[in-house]
């Protein structure tokens, strides 16, 4: 089990396809505040509450200097999907062979109803211009979290 990742260390590097095909990787991003946000499932209510939340403050995020990006393990076809009723204006990134959210730590065991499965932490990292993490917001609740990372932002 490594060290869980810390404000102010280094944040690891990500490569992955997005719901449009196109790749993506942090470096990409080099200069600019990035918002990592990684969610357990596509299409679900709280992961659909929080990726509306950050669709509807999208705006005021760019205004910041900062960019949204999402992460699941859903495939980009269902990223596709999503995105698409939503009006998802930021990439989703795929991250199929779950190297994104092993490197960030967010791959953990959970429990529903007394049975236990590996899925992903609710958890979101500022990740500054020059690639350090800023912030980590773990166990995120939907509903309020956008409000939190804009005061972040701040």
């Amino acid at each position: 089990m490594k060290k869980p990742l810390a404000e102010g260390s280094k944040a690891p590097a990500l490569r992955a396809p997005t719901q449009d095909g196109s790749i993506v990787k942090l470096s990409d991003y080099a200069g600019k505040t990035v918002v990592l946000y990684f969610y357990p499932k596509d299409s679900t209510p709280g992961c659909t509450v929080e990726a509306c939340s950050f669709r509807d403050s999208n705006a005021t995020i760019l205004k910041k200097g900062a960019v949204v990006l999402g992460v699941s393990v859903d495939p980009v076809k269902a990223h596709e999907k999503f995105a698409l009723k939503n009006s998802i204006p930021f990439p989703l990134l795929s991250d199929g062979d779950k190297k994104i959210v092993e490197a960030y730590g967010v791959w953990v065991e959970k429990s529903l109803y007394g049975r236990k499965f590996m899925g992903i932490e609710r958890t979101t990292f500022i990740i500054g211009p020059d690639g350090v993490i800023r912030k980590i917001f773990r166990k995120v609740k939907p509903a309020i979290h956008v409000a939190e990372v804009l005061e972040a932002l701040s």
